[in-house]
């Protein structure tokens, strides 16, 4: 499990470094909330412990532009502001539990694996995923367009998992191969090309709305707004050499 911990006391945040890190977990450390926030929105973190009063901009104004912007990480506000007023502010714009300093490092451990169990089980419930027409139930591994039953092959149902879970986002090519693959992308090989030219092939050739876009140099990405024209010709003439 990896944290992020955003704490500007160094020497607090590194008691904490160190205790996570001897209870199995990897710690990112980061000292201000700029900092911080860069690496809420580029890494994938299971927890972020966050500091209120932090010396560049307030932690729940961090929270706050993080949860506008879609992002669902547990986060856990470590602050020395004991006000009720603050405790409900910072719940109300997408906390999801609030610690006093100076707090025992026992209870710390018990609330973060807390959110981890609620995490997981929100997780657990959240099998239906949909953009558009197109439905995806995660634990009957069902895909369908509309009415339309959809057969996908084991690798396409997880790169079609992983575009959903991410959609409207440009997915570089080493993302995905990283996420889906489990490998490290060669600018050799053309395998995330071919996965996702067949992948098209099945949820969008025969549909009005296309759904997963190609966008020339960057990635792709799954969004249910049309491409103007010219992309849609770019995005046919950059797939179609890897059908020959």
């Amino acid at each position: 499990m990896k944290v992020l911990l955003v704490e500007d006391e160094l020497k607090l945040g590194e008691y904490v470094k160190k205790g996570l890190s001897e209870a199995g977990f990897i710690v990112d450390h980061q000292l201000t909330g700029l900092d911080g926030y860069h690496a809420m929105m580029t890494e994938e973190f299971s927890v972020i412990l966050m500091d209120v009063m932090l010396p560049d901009v307030s932690g729940f104004e961090l929270v706050r532009n993080y949860r506008a912007a879609g992002k669902h990480t547990p986060v856990l506000f470590l602050t020395a502001k004991d006000d009720l007023d603050d405790k409900i502010k910072g719940i109300e714009i997408g906390g999801d539990d609030y610690l006093t300093k100076p707090f025992a490092f026992a209870e710390l451990i018990v609330r973060i694996k807390s959110l981890l169990r609620r995490a997981n089980q929100a997780d657990y419930k959240s099998t239906l995923m949909q953009i558009a027409d197109l439905k995806m139930d995660i634990a009957k591994r069902t895909v369908h367009r509309g009415d339309t039953p959809i057969k996908l092959t084991a690798k396409e149902f997880s790169l079609l998992q992983f575009l959903l879970e991410r959609r409207g986002e440009v997915l570089p090519r080493s993302i995905i191969a990283s996420q889906v693959w489990d490998m490290n992308f060669d600018n050799d090989t053309n395998v995330i090309d071919v996965a996702i030219r067949r992948l098209r092939i099945k949820i969008d050739d025969e549909f009005d709305t296309k759904l997963i876009h190609t966008v020339r140099g960057m990635g792709y990405r799954l969004d249910a707004v049309d491409v103007s024209a010219s992309n849609k010709a770019a995005s046919e003439t950059e797939d179609s050499q890897y059908d020959k």
